[in-house]
């Protein structure tokens, strides 16, 4: 859970210091956070490799933290907007769902395929592994959020875009706000089955290795649910994150600062 709170936070904390430096006129903030973040997926990706050969509970670890490294530069660099999709345009108002489904796939097209080439690699270096669940972890944070970008794009009441960096200012065009969508309820029915089942194999695990991966992907799963609930409740969920963030600067606290400092020259 600290994992959860603390991974999420520090990548949001990390785009919102390179968008106040975009708009303070440095251009390559963003791809300065993606870079300077390469490291952690090289780290992310020694873990996982030193997990694949121990079954115990210390190499479960090193499998979930390494995923977990994987997967938030793979987020950062999305959230950046250096890996994205090829579709950088907001969607029209009233276009018709088919062009809105399509236009909303080509915003995020070629961060999916960087989740899904992870994810194939994964599953081809576990499949004769003696620890798998680096990749189980992986595949569980990559169906969950398929099942939110569906959940997001057919409609919820709640979205939160206040955390959305400028190069994505037009994602949230894509979503629609709705007071229910067909899926919402398979979703939340699917993750709530799973993270049963999860503390049903945690409880019968043979190993510690093996009690200590399915803990963590219970907790994992659990933590999905809550998130997919967090779409239709009305609970202030960004709170969790918004007090450890700098305030966003605005295009007007810019030219005002511009304006500044050109009088001060």
């Amino acid at each position: 859970m600290f994992a959860w709170w603390f991974f999420t936070g520090a990548i949001l904390w990390r785009v919102r210091v390179a968008d106040n430096s975009y708009l303070g006129g440095n251009r390559d903030a963003h791809l300065m956070s993606v870079v300077l973040g390469l490291p952690v997926f090289a780290a992310g990706a020694a873990l996982v490799h030193a997990s694949l050969s121990d079954p115990s509970a210390n190499g479960t670890y090193l499998g979930f933290v390494g995923t977990l490294a994987l997967w938030g530069w793979i987020e950062l660099a999305f959230l950046s907007g250096v890996v994205t999709g090829p579709n950088l345009e907001p969607c029209p108002p009233f276009a018709a769902p088919a062009d809105r489904f399509w236009r909303a796939v080509g915003t995020i097209a070629w961060h999916e395929t960087a989740l899904i080439a992870t994810l194939v690699v994964l599953s081809a270096v576990s499949r004769q592994a003696d620890n798998p669940f680096a990749f189980y972890t992986f595949a569980l944070l990559f169906a969950a959020r398929i099942s939110a970008k569906f959940n997001l794009f057919l409609g919820v009441p709640r979205i939160n875009t206040q955390f959305l960096p400028r190069p994505l200012r037009h994602l949230p065009s894509h979503f629609r706000f709705a007071r229910m969508n067909p899926l919402f309820p398979l979703s939340v029915t699917a993750l709530s089955a799973g993270t049963a089942l999860l503390l049903e194999q945690t409880l019968t695990a043979a190993t510690s290795g093996a009690s200590t991966g399915f803990a963590l992907l219970t907790c994992l799963c659990a933590l999905a649910l809550l998130e997919h609930w967090f779409m239709v409740l009305p609970l202030p969920d960004e709170k969790l994150w918004r007090w450890m963030l700098p305030a966003a600067k605005s295009n007007s606290q810019h030219k005002a600062s511009l304006h500044e400092d050109a009088n001060g020259l």
